[in-house]
This record gives structure tokens, C-alpha cells and sequence, in this order.
């Protein structure tokens, strides 16, 4: 700890060479942390880490305390029609008590659209085909402290190329509750069996929507960012309607309307319509002058069984930004939404008002920024992109370093200004929410470092240098109480050494 000063804080020491770890390749090689087949996630209150090995087909649930020993180690029992695990998320669950191994449980996303949930003990929750592609990212969010938006409940977002679905959390804590309670009751009756050798069927499913989103282009992530107003043809329509931002190859940034309402919204049925009509006529003038002969049916691809027909609920293209041949690669949400930061192909890092649906600041490495001018509106470098009245522009920008931000990850944390500042009770050192500023953390892995800068357009409050073969981890849910709050953190996990360090959220 001592080259990186007092700006981390060691939380655990786990063993790498340990059985349960060492099951998804750690300890067998220098930066196997580094491995895009290894998905880490972090915990709750960061009480225990999961590590899956797509190569393997192996979860890992190990709890910090101790060290990594006295995990669990899961290989789930699907076929190659159901896939290999592509994606990790915590799901906490609300319990009696609210803590414990009952109150989380673990999600695992396959490449063939499956989803299951395990508990710490490796117990099987629940097991449901979602969408026959591969999953791409798994985001659990909480809306507890957005107050401002009527949301409902927290929420479980499934990210496939060019598709998003949402689970409502309180449709979660129903199916996984109950799941709970059936692994306790056959414990208790000495009558456990391997449940991984069940079908679906032997589960109820868990009620979700799910919406197309490949409009501009197969996405490489996806989020969905919270409610927005609907089209003024439908003010008065009791329905809610989500945000979803998407970033990709085809347009590295993408908008979309997303309707709770299976049918087509009135915007979307006119537009629908007269594109099929239009069609529809140029499709059978063409046959009549050209007098094509009919062309012979093609043979349809089998469909897996385990998949319903699928049936997408509105969604509505409201922007995008193309700016060939910078891909988006990495997408992360401010914990209201509000913000999002997008990592692409050419090392750079764009930070989108979710709202605006503008792009208010740009980092980017200082070799283009000089081709460019150095510039500190970039309006002339990125053309606007404009669609439904929604508008995607660049107005601000900070050059750093000359190895650019490639293969960089970015979370959004909670920073204490100043650490003699104490919250409104001068009887207690504790911080209220008031107190933290939102602020950018952006691990380098190219520069070694680990930057953090002030949101939004504040200045870089800290430089930590990182060794290779580390990761940013955040928990899913910080699981704040309502005596205390718990801010957003920021964890270093070191795969060689097995160091798990958080960043201090003091400073100055």
C-alpha cells in the first residue's frame, strides 16, 4: 500500500492459490485478472466476491472476510443448447432481517440467453430462458433514493446485442423469496437435491418486458436510465416510459423511448404504417414491370424449444451519434441516471447528460486532441445528430497524457471535498448525502493509473497509480440504511496479489 499513499485502504487479502479460486484460473498465471472471460462482481457492503470463468463454465462465490477460503465453488449443469456463462450480477433481496447469506443472491447471465440465480451456498434459485442470444451485461439498480421519479421498485436490466429486457424488483423478491424459503424447507427435511438438472419447467417465470433496440445498429451495451415524458400525441396516456441508451459499432451512442405498453404507441403506429404502405406499394409495381418469377420459400431455422415466441414492446429511435470509425464499447449510469459515462474504440471517454441528451464532456488522448487544435468545443470535430427533436453535441473536453483512455473502465463515486466537514449533526461524525460530491473514477489500464475527476465539468481531484492485472469493482447495491448513508465506492481488486483495496472518500 505504501506507493499508493493513503488514498487506498486494504479490505482483504484473498488467497489466490485457494481451491475455490483457483477453479476460474487464479494464481495459475500472471494478469489472469486481465482475461476477458473472467467476470468479477463485487458484493453488497463488498461482503463477498463472484468470479465466473466463461472457458470453464464456473462461479465462484467466495466471502472477503475470509480471505477467500470457505467459498463455493458452482458448475452450472447446462447443455450446449442453454451455453456458457457470459455475465455476473448481485441481487439483493429483502429479507426479515435484511442481512445475511438470505439477503443476496446471485445472477448468471449464458451466451444463449439463459438466466439463473444461485444463492451463497450454491443453491439454485431459479432458472428461465430470457432471449436466444448472448447475454451481454447484467445491471442491477436500485431506485430507492430517486425520489424524483416514480419508478416503482428497483430493477434487473438483461443486455443482448441489439435487445434490452427489464425484470422489476419486486417481481425478483416474489419468485427468488419463495426460492429461499423451498432450499430452507428441504434442508431442514434432509430431502436436498442437485437442483441444476431441473428444467424450467420446474420453476415459475419471472414476469418481463423486453424491447428491440437495434435501430441504429447491434449494440455492445445498453442501459435503461430511468422514466422520460411520453410523445405529445399521448400526454394523457397513464403508461410509463423508460430512457434507454445503447452505444455500438454502427453509432456509438443511440436514444430510445421505451414503452411499458406491449402495443404500439399512437407515434409509432403512424410512422409504422406508412413506412409498411409505402413499401408494401413499391414491392408489387416492382413485381408487375418486372414480372419476377416467384422466388422459392427458404427453409426457416429451427428455433430452440425453450424459447416462447417473443413479443417486443414499443420502442421509439429518438437519436443518435455516428462518427465512423469510433465504436462504443463500455457504457456506466450515475446512480440517479442522470449521467453516463461511454468508453470507445479510439480511447476515448464521453460523459452523456441522460436527460439532454447531451454529451457534456469528452477525454480524450492529446495526440488527437492536437490534430484537432486542442480545441474546448468539439461542435466542428463530432457533427450534431438529430432525430425527433433530440439532439447529441459535444461541448467540452479534457486532454490528458499521450496513451488515450483504450481498454479504460469507469465508475461513478461519491468523493468528501473536505474531511473536516462534518454533516448537519455536529453531535456525530457521520456524512449525509449533502456532503458527497459525484465525482468520475477512470481506471487507465495503459497508464497504470487510476484518475478521479469532479463531475461535471470539475477539475481531476486525484492520480493513484495501479499495478497491472487489476480491476475497478463497485458493488451492485449499497444497501443504505435509514440511520446512516452509505456513499458510493469504488474497490481495487488485484488478481495477482489478491489485494482488495477501496478508495478513501476523502479528500484534501
Amino acid at each position: 500500500m505504501a506507493p499508493r499513499g493513503h488514498h487506498l485502504t486494504e479490505v482483504a487479502l484473498l488467497a489466490s492459490a485457494s481451491p475455490d479460486l483457483a477453479a476460474v484460473d487464479a494464481g495459475e498465471r500472471e494478469g489472469w485478472l486481465d482475461d476477458p472471460t473472467v467476470l468479477p462482481s463485487l458484493g453488497p457492503r463488498a461482503r463477498a466476491l463472484a468470479v465466473a470463468s466463461a472457458t470453464r463454465s464456473v462461479l465462484v462465490i467466495v466471502p472477503v472476510a475470509g480471505g477467500g477460503r470457505g467459498g463455493v465453488t458452482v458448475k452450472p449443469a447446462v447443455g450446449p443448447e442453454e451455453g456458457r456463462i457470459s455475465a455476473v450480477e448481485w441481487v439483493p433481496l429483502t429479507t426479515e432481517d435484511g442481512e445475511g447469506e438470505e439477503g443476496v443472491a446471485v445472477a448468471v447471465g449464458t451466451d444463449t440467453g439463459w438466466l439463473l440465480f444461485y444463492s451463497l451456498a450454491g443453491d439454485l434459485l431459479h432458472k428461465q430462458s430470457i432471449y436466444p442470444s448472448k447475454i451481454l451485461k447484467l445491471n442491477f439498480r436500485e431506485r430507492k433514493e430517486n425520489a424524483w421519479e416514480d419508478s416503482g421498485s428497483d430493477e434487473l436490466s438483461v443486455v443482448f446485442p441489439g435487445v434490452i429486457a427489464r425484470f422489476d424488483g419486486a417481481d425478483l423478491q416474489n419468485i427468488l423469496q419463495k426460492s429461499f424459503q423451498d432450499v430452507k424447507s428441504r434442508l431442514w427435511k434432509d430431502k436436498f437435491e442437485e437442483e441444476d438438472t431441473e428444467d424450467e419447467g420446474s420453476f415459475g417465470r419471472i414476469p418481463f418486458q423486453i424491447w428491440n433496440v437495434s435501430k441504429f445498429g447491434s449494440c455492445a451495451d445498453a442501459a435503461i436510465v430511468g422514466l422520460m415524458p411520453p410523445p405529445l400525441l399521448e400526454l394523457q396516456s397513464s403508461q410509463r416510459h423508460y430512457c434507454a441508451i445503447t452505444v455500438g459499432e454502427d453509432a456509438v451512442v443511440s436514444a430510445y423511448r421505451l414503452s411499458e405498453d406491449r402495443s404500439r404507441s399512437i407515434v409509432g403506429a403512424i410512422l409504422s404504417r406508412g413506412v409498411a404502405a409505402t413499401f408494401s406499394t413499391i414491392s408489387s409495381l416492382s413485381k408487375i414491370l418486372w414480372r419476377s418469377e416467384p422466388s422459392p420459400p427458404k427453409k426457416s431455422r429451427p428455433k430452440p424449444q425453450s424459447f416462447a415466441k417473443i413479443t417486443y414492446a414499443a420502442a421509439s429511435p429518438l437519436t443518435c451519434l455516428k462518427d465512423s470509425p469510433r465504436k462504443g464499447e463500455r457504457l456506466t449510469l450515475s446512480p440517479s441516471g442522470t449521467l453516463a459515462a461511454i468508453t470507445d474504440s479510439l480511447g476515448r471517454i464521453l460523459l452523456l447528460d441522460t436527460h439532454a441528451l447531451v454529451a457534456v464532456r469528452l477525454w480524450k488522448d492529446q495526440e488527437i486532441a492536437h490534430r484537432y487544435g486542442g480545441s474546448t468545443v468539439l461542435s466542428h470535430l463530432i457533427p450534431e445528430q438529430v432525430c425527433n427533436g433530440y439532439t447529441i453535441a459535444i461541448v467540452g473536453v479534457a486532454n490528458q497524457g499521450n496513451h488515450g483512455y483504450r481498454d479504460a473502465s469507469c465508475l461513478f463515486v461519491e468523493m468528501l471535498l473536505n474531511k473536516d466537514k462534518a454533516s448537519s449533526s455536529t453531535m456525530r461524525m457521520e456524512y449525509a448525502k449533502s456532503d458527497y460530491c459525484l465525482c468520475l473514477a477512470i481506471h487507465a489500464p495503459r497508464k497504470g493509473i487510476i484518475e478521479v475527476w469532479k463531475m461535471r465539468t470539475g477539475s481531476r481531484l486525484l492520480t493513484i497509480p495501479c499495478p497491472k492485472g487489476s480491476r475497478i469493482l463497485q458493488p451492485s447495491a449499497r444497501l443504505s440504511s435509514s440511520f446512516s448513508y452509505a456513499p458510493l465506492e469504488v474497490y481495487l481488486f488485484n488478481g495477482d496479489s489478491g489485494q482488495l483495496s477501496v478508495l478513501n472518500s476523502h479528500v484534501g
